[in-house]
């Protein structure tokens, strides 16, 4: 007995001598690289960084769906770059409803015409423009509805002083004429103004105002007027423009200022550089649309004195002398357009609209929750297959490295490049038909799923044609059923005799 202890006891020192052993030790570690092998750490670093990456661009994909601030530096600035305000989409005005009202009026518009009557169209500059240092005026519309031109009115506060431009919005000809000037916006205009006034502060509180007057009959010509004045003592003088659509050229129409400057000096000796005077264009003449109807007075007394109806051609080379009459009312053609209030919507109409609008909303809401999952989904789904491509990658990069590792235990120099080579050869291939297999076992799925698609649809055409089969033979016995009563005169008759008890 003790020498089997002594055999058992000196058979387990040596077990425990040979596990010691550096050989056994090594043995029980499956990556003999890990403390020493930087470059399999250096590929696991790697993908941790590319995996955290992945992980973050998905959340902030989560976040991002509706905008939240949550963002890095690159994607601000991204989002921060310039973008084309004509890109912009305009929806119809419209006044909403506040919490604590249940009934607003929601005004009616009209389309009218914009110099009606002739001369009327002047521009008021309240104390908005004060507050706000910028308004922007009613504009007007060309008689095809093609363009809408408006001033944009400027208060400099340094010097009390106003300015102004005549900016141009086309119109989207996908709309009717009445949306067509609702969705007007500023975002859609032109970049550089038709006509500008001069924007000199050196005088104080003076204003000078563009007003669009009317277009021309065809819309290729816009009569604008500049109001030069000072808040202090009023208006000095009144200029007159025409700009051309075709040529793109603006033409001052001032000389008629000097024929009738020129007449009353030579005629009535009255010298109007004396005087306080000024003209009101009316609009183009309806029988000659070249030119451009004016009336002048002069504010001297506490009534104006009228001194006469005038017209200038529209490029301001030939003024003509029209009329003294005060009574006489030339013939100006309207062609301009413009919006009016017409009163409001009945009760009943707003309330029918909001109902209508509280089922939209829903409507639309479910729509926005359905497409928001469908959203969530395919970010989730793009994550999943940007993580396996990238632990498929991560695979190889190890599998070759530790390779390479082996190749380097047992050569070195140009041999190992030529075994890493061959290597890297053969493991293509095998990649290669692995991917093959791959293609082929989607591709049968792929026609699994059309086959049964294709039974589907067959199964359903039948169905169908039993169906309208069926409908057709139903209709066609509804057709042929009619009872045939025989006549006293019908002698082929077929005789019906009745059991007795039953006649």
């Amino acid at each position: 007995m003790k020498k089997f202890l002594i055999t058992l006891l000196i058979f387990l020192i040596g077990i425990g001598a040979y596990a010691f052993t550096p050989k056994t030790k090594a043995s029980k570690f499956r990556n003999p690289f890990t403390k020493k092998d930087y470059k399999s750490k250096e590929i696991q670093y790697e993908y941790n960084v590319k995996k955290d990456d992945l992980l973050y661009k998905k959340e902030s994909k989560l976040l991002n769906r509706h905008p939240s601030g949550y963002m890095t530096v690159e994607e601000y600035e991204k989002q921060s770059e310039y973008k084309d305000p004509s890109t912009f989409k305009v929806e119809t005005p419209k006044i909403e409803t506040p919490s604590d009202f249940k009934y607003v009026p929601q005004p009616v518009f009209k389309i009218v015409k914009y110099n009606d009557p002739p001369g009327g169209v002047e521009l008021q500059l309240g104390r908005k423009l004060y507050f706000n240092r910028f308004i922007n005026g009613q504009g007007v519309t060309s008689p095809d509805y093609t363009k809408l031109v408006y001033p944009a009115i400027y208060y400099y506060s340094d010097s009390g002083s106003v300015g102004a431009d005549l900016f141009v919005i086309p119109l989207d000809q996908t709309e009717n004429n009445m949306n067509r000037i609702l969705k007007a916006n500023t975002s859609h205009r032109e970049e550089n103004p038709i006509l500008s006034t001069d924007k000199a502060i050196d005088n104080y509180a003076a204003f000078r105002t563009l007003t669009p007057v009317d277009f021309n009959a065809d819309g290729t010509k816009l009569l604008a007027k500049e109001k030069i004045g000072s808040c202090v003592d009023g208006i000095w003088e009144t200029r007159i423009y025409i700009y051309d659509f075709k040529t793109k050229k603006s033409y001052d129409l001032s000389a008629v200022r000097d024929a009738i400057k020129y007449y009353w000096k030579e005629y009535e000796n009255l010298n109007l550089i004396e005087k306080r005077w000024d003209i009101r264009p009316l609009g183009f003449d309806a029988g000659y649309p070249d030119r451009v109807v004016v009336q002048a007075y002069g504010y001297t007394g506490e009534k104006p004195v009228f001194l006469g109806t005038w017209s200038v051609d529209c490029y301001g080379e030939q003024s003509k002398f029209i009329s003294l009459d005060k009574n006489f009312m030339p013939k100006v053609s309207a062609n301009g357009f413009k919006l009016q209030k017409d009163g409001a919507l009945d009760y009943q109409t707003v309330v029918r609209e909001e109902k209508a609008l509280v089922k939209q909303d829903k409507f639309i809401n479910k729509q926005k929750k359905s497409e928001d999952k469908k959203e969530v989904k395919q970010i989730n789904q793009e994550y999943k297959n940007e993580l396996k491509e990238l632990r498929a990658d991560y695979k190889d990069k190890y599998r070759d490295n530790k390779q390479l590792q082996k190749f380097a235990g047992s050569t070195e120099g140009t041999e190992l490049e030529q075994m890493y080579h061959q290597y890297q050869i053969e493991q293509t291939k095998k990649d290669i038909k692995k991917l093959e297999k791959q293609i082929v076992k989607t591709q049968k799925n792929i026609d699994k799923r059309e086959e049964k698609i294709q039974k589907y649809t067959v199964k359903t055409k039948e169905l169908i044609n039993e169906l309208s089969q069926d409908e057709q033979q139903a209709n066609n016995a509804n057709d042929n059923l009619q009872i045939q009563m025989p006549s006293e005169n019908d002698t082929d008759a077929p005789e019906v005799s009745f059991p007795q008890g039953e006649q």
